[in-house]
């Protein structure tokens, strides 16, 4: 397997592990769905080894903008909050933070039942995680302090 094929594997096998998803080819272009909503376009359009992936980022949209290897997708999609990543051959691809922004993605188009079975059987919010993830930081300072 061709070292760049890697990361364009693991984005495509994490967004169809998540629940309910599948891959399409709609317009010729491999893309995972979330019943008739696309979550993700996984198409390689820069060169034959480089990879381009778009979502949706309704959070994160203006952030992303700010990288290098991102900018508004087209066609209008970027007034809605899509993002397209390219990179070259030989470009290091953070695989890690792709993923959150497949998942992101998924969160904005997704029915609200399968956003639940993601989490576990939990209904929580984005405000509601980072909430926690704040005060459980906070109890471990506060443990730390007191040590």
């Amino acid at each position: 397997m061709a070292r760049d094929a890697l990361p364009v594997s693991a984005l495509r096998k994490y967004a169809l592990s998540l629940p309910g998803a599948h891959e399409d080819f709609p317009w010729g272009e491999r893309v995972a769905k979330v019943g008739k909503k696309v979550f993700v376009f996984l198409g390689k359009s820069v060169g034959e080894s480089g990879l381009s992936l778009s979502v949706k980022l309704p959070q994160s949209s203006f952030e992303a903008l700010e990288l290098p290897f991102a900018e508004a997708t087209g066609y209008g999609l970027g007034k809605a909050g899509w993002v397209t990543a390219s990179f070259e051959s030989g470009d290091a691809v953070p695989v890690s933070l792709l993923t959150e922004w497949i998942e992101e993605s998924y969160r904005s188009v997704a029915p609200k039942k399968l956003v639940t079975e993601l989490d576990g059987g939990k209904r929580t919010s984005p405000a509601a995680r980072t909430r926690a993830r704040a005060t459980g930081n906070a109890r471990t300072k506060k443990r730390t302090a007191g040590s």
